[in-house]
């Protein structure tokens, strides 16, 4: 079992930035792809950024350009810059280890206009 540990949320200005940080709860085993997606009520929840362990980074196109991800080995991070009001969301960290998925409990960004 792994546990996910996300923090960085919080309430920004639109044109701010925030750097979220999710801590895998272990480091006996490989993880295959890490990652941030965000979710906001009535909608589906929808990719931002992954990254996997070679190093190869996926991101939606609305915040390419933007958002950048990163990772440790047990850890990854996403630097939001330029942020808009509708980039406003729970945001969720996600990691792949083998055949499970695993989700973090979710931090909320808020961007005011």
């Amino acid at each position: 079992q792994v546990q996910l540990v996300e923090s960085g949320g919080g309430l920004v200005q639109a044109g701010g930035s925030l750097r979220l940080s999710c801590a895998a709860s272990r480091r006996d085993f490989t993880i295959n792809r890490m990652g941030w997606y965000r979710q906001n009520p009535g909608k589906e929840r929808e990719l931002v950024a992954t990254v996997t362990s070679g190093g190869s980074t996926n991101y939606a196109d609305s915040v390419k350009g933007r958002f950048t991800i990163s990772r440790e080995t047990a850890k990854v991070y996403l630097q939001m810059n330029s942020l808009k009001p509708e980039d406003t969301a729970v945001y969720y960290c996600y990691a792949r280890v083998g055949w499970f998925d695993y989700w973090g409990q979710g931090t909320q960004v808020t961007v005011s206009s």
